[in-house]
C-alpha cells in the first residue's frame, strides 16, 4: 500500500494578484470558482487580479480566498488525487482541510468561511491582529506576553510565534522581543488576533453554525488534522468543537506537521495561497518531497509530480 500525501492548506497571508493562475482554466475547478462568487460577491479571480491591498487581506475577503484556493487545486489534481492523505490546514485552512477531506462539501465550506469571518470581524476589538515573532523559546517569550497584554495564537517551532493583541500591545511587544535578541518581530497584515481570546465571543456563534451545516466523518483513506492539538478528527461532535475552538484558542501548527511526519507521508503538498506551510515542513521530510501547488506552472507538471514522487 502507497503511503499517505500530506496535504496542507494555508491560512491568511500569502493573498496575491496571481493565486488562482495555476487554476483559473481548469474544468474541475470552475464549481469551486462559481460557488466562491456566490460568497464574495464577484468571481474570486477577477477579485484577486483588480482588488487593492486593503481588500484583498480584509477578513472577509481573505477567509474566502483562501479556503477558496485550497478546494479549487485540489479539485483540479482530479485522477492525481492520493487515495490516502493526511490533511492538516493552519487557521481558516482548517476549514478548507474539512472540505478536501470531504467532510464538507464546496458550497458549505466556503458558506463557512464567510460567516467565520463575519463572527470573528464582529467580536475583535478595534485596532488589533497579530505578529510574528522568531528566535525567542517560549519561556523567553512568554513574559514579555505577560508584561503587554498580548497571547500566542499560533506555534511554529520552538522558537518562531504568532501573537495576538491589540496593536499597542503587539508593537511594544515586538520592539521588547527585538532588544532580547528575536531575530524577526514585526506585525502581519492581520486586521484580528485570531485565536486568542479576544475572539471568544464568536466561538458559541461559530460552533453552531457548524452544527448546522452537513458535516460528516472524512472519506475512507483520509485522517483529518485538528489544529489545536494536531490530533486527528474522530467524531463529528469533537471535531466541530476543536474546528470552533481554534478561533480562540491557540494553533498547535508544530503538532500538525509532526503528525504528517508520524502518519509516514511520502510527500508534502501545500496547496496555498504561498509556500510558508511547505517551507517550514522541508526540513522533517527527505529533499525533494515537498513543494508547494504555486511552484509549478501547469496542473500536468503537479500531477505528474504526485504520480512520479510516490512511486
Amino acid at each position: 500500500m502507497r503511503r499517505p500525501v500530506a496535504i496542507l492548506c494555508s491560512g491568511q497571508g500569502g493573498q496575491h494578484s496571481g493565486m488562482f493562475d495555476l487554476v483559473a482554466n481548469c474544468p474541475a475547478a470552475e464549481p469551486v470558482f462559481i460557488a466562491a462568487s456566490q460568497q464574495l460577491g464577484q468571481d474570486p479571480r477577477q477579485f484577486v487580479r483588480e482588488a487593492g491591498t486593503t481588500d484583498l487581506f480584509s477578513d472577509r475577503a481573505g477567509q474566502i480566498l483562501c479556503c477558496t484556493q485550497a478546494l479549487a487545486i485540489w479539485a483540479g489534481l482530479t485522477t492525481a488525487r492520493p487515495a490516502r492523505a493526511v490533511i492538516a490546514g493552519l487557521s481558516v485552512g482548517e476549514l478548507a482541510a474539512w472540505g478536501c477531506a470531504g467532510a464538507l462539501d464546496v458550497a458549505a465550506t466556503l458558506l463557512l468561511a464567510r460567516r467565520r469571518a463575519a463572527l470573528m470581524d464582529a467580536a475583535a476589538p478595534p485596532d488589533s491582529g497579530l505578529a510574528v515573532i522568531v528566535g525567542l523559546r517560549r519561556a523567553a517569550l512568554e513574559p514579555i506576553l505577560h508584561e503587554h497584554a498580548a497571547a500566542i495564537a499560533i506555534i511554529h517551532d520552538i522558537d518562531h510565534f504568532v501573537i495576538g493583541g491589540l496593536r499597542d500591545a503587539l508593537d511594544a511587544a515586538c520592539r521588547e522581543a527585538a532588544a532580547r535578541g528575536a531575530t524577526r518581530a514585526i506585525r502581519l497584515p492581520v486586521a484580528i488576533p485570531s485565536h486568542t481570546q479576544l475572539l471568544s465571543g464568536a466561538l458559541d456563534l461559530f460552533r453552531d453554525a457548524l452544527r448546522l451545516a452537513d458535516t460528516r466523518l472524512p472519506e475512507t483513506g483520509f485522517r483529518l488534522l485538528t489544529g489545536i492539538d494536531g490530533g486527528t478528527v474522530q467524531g463529528i461532535e469533537a471535531g466541530c468543537d476543536k474546528l470552533a475552538r481554534q478561533i480562540c484558542s491557540p494553533v498547535e501548527w508544530a503538532s500538525c506537521l509532526a503528525s504528517c511526519r508520524e502518519e509516514g507521508a511520502a510527500l508534502v503538498l501545500e496547496l496555498g495561497p504561498g509556500s510558508a506551510l511547505s517551507r517550514e515542513a522541508v526540513p522533517l521530510f527527505p529533499i525533494g518531497r515537498v513543494r508547494a501547488a504555486e511552484e509549478f506552472s501547469s496542473l500536468d507538471g503537479l500531477r505528474a509530480w504526485l504520480s512520479r514522487a510516490r512511486d
